[in-house]
């Protein structure tokens, strides 16, 4: 006769297949889930919308980073039609400080295409998901998952290290490391609601199997099931990385003013924070005299000049060594390519990414 649902485990590491009345790996995820989520504003109305907008938003930023950000965001779009109707300027000032600009310009092209092709909608079809810009297969399948309740499994980082200890695997090559990940919890997804499946090993990989020091497995409600937790394996898994190095820039930052105006210029349209505004910019790092000589070649006649001090920006790959000045002109330079705006303007309206922060503070 089957032993009753109450009995006791017999062992900590047990073999779901040849107990199945005492444990399954879903039930004791969903049940930690249930107790322990994290709360935050996309998931407590999880809408087709609410999950597109804060996938794309998640994308490599942290979630505390996020939420003002969600929120803000929504309370100026809140609906697609509401974004798609906007203009990218006013998406890219909201954006201002988040990062990886082209997330921002490609959510309002993505919600016009939906407008235009999916009766304003976000569709559930991995196809027309695919089809959008700025969404790729993560994206794609944590909305399926998160929003439509399909069967999918999205796998992030956080997902990977998981299944690398619970597995005790190792692989160098990402895609096959991606394909054993997604196989072996799409095995595991058997009844439980895929969209609260997918958010409990986010939220796992997040608060208990932790990239940094040692997991908190004593908490981990999928230890019994877990080979590095049984062998004392954790920090082996996944292997560590070779960090690449970043290259290196330096620029010097010119915060030209001429009266209560202050110059401006647009990044090109492709490429590093493409089509966002700036400070005109020097390569390298100058000297007040080298400043002062390319300003002459301009034609900009200077009246005063300050130095605002240095500062540093990290990129994903690239690192930007800043040095910065304040210029008062005597004359407005006629050059085509600056924009000439009043501070308050430059508050309001226009999107300075986060690079130019240091220098931005020193005039607002």
């Amino acid at each position: 006769m089957p032993a009753k649902a109450s009995a006791k485990r017999p062992d900590p590491f047990v073999d779901e297949k040849a107990y199945p009345f005492l444990m399954s790996f879903e039930n004791e995820l969903l049940h930690w889930y249930d107790q322990y989520r994290r709360h935050m504003p996309w998931r407590e109305d999880p809408t087709p919308y609410h999950v597109y907008l804060s996938e794309i938003m998640l994308q490599q930023t942290q979630v505390d980073t996020v939420r003002s950000y969600y929120l803000r965001f929504l309370k100026r779009f809140p609906t697609l039609k509401d974004l798609a109707e906007s203009d990218e300027e006013e998406v890219l000032k909201l954006w201002e400080g988040l990062g990886y600009y082209s997330r921002g310009r490609n959510l309002h092209k993505a919600a016009i295409a939906i407008e235009k092709d999916f009766h304003g909608e976000v569709p559930m079809a991995k196809s027309d998901l695919l089809s959008l810009p700025g969404i790729g297969e993560y994206t794609s399948k944590a909305i399926r998952s998160i929003a439509f309740h399909q069967k999918e499994i999205a796998v992030d980082g956080n997902l990977i290290r998981v299944f690398s200890r619970l597995d005790e695997r190792k692989e160098e090559n990402l895609e096959k490391m991606k394909g054993f990940c997604e196989g072996y919890f799409l095995d595991k997804l058997q009844q439980g609601d895929p969209s609260h499946f997918n958010q409990a090993l986010m939220d796992l990989g997040e608060m208990v199997c932790l990239p940094k020091g040692l997991p908190l497995c004593e908490e981990c409600p999928l230890k019994g099931f877990c080979q590095a937790a049984k062998d004392g394996t954790m920090l082996d898994y996944p292997p560590a990385k070779k960090a690449k190095e970043k290259r290196q820039e330096s620029w010097t930052v010119l915060v030209l003013f001429y009266g209560d105006e202050v110059a401006i210029e647009k990044r090109k349209d492709e490429g590093l924070l493409a089509s966002l505004y700036q400070f005109p910019l020097l390569e390298g790092k100058k000297m007040e005299a080298e400043v002062l000589a390319a300003l002459k070649e301009k034609n900009a006649l200077v009246d005063s000049l300050e130095f605002l001090g240095e500062t540093e920006h990290v990129f994903s790959h690239l690192i930007w060594d800043l040095q910065g000045y304040r210029i008062s002109l005597k004359e407005k330079p006629t050059q085509p390519n600056l924009l000439w705006v009043k501070v308050k303007e430059l508050k309001k309206t226009y999107a300075i990414p986060s690079a130019f922060a240091f220098y931005r503070k020193k005039i607002l």
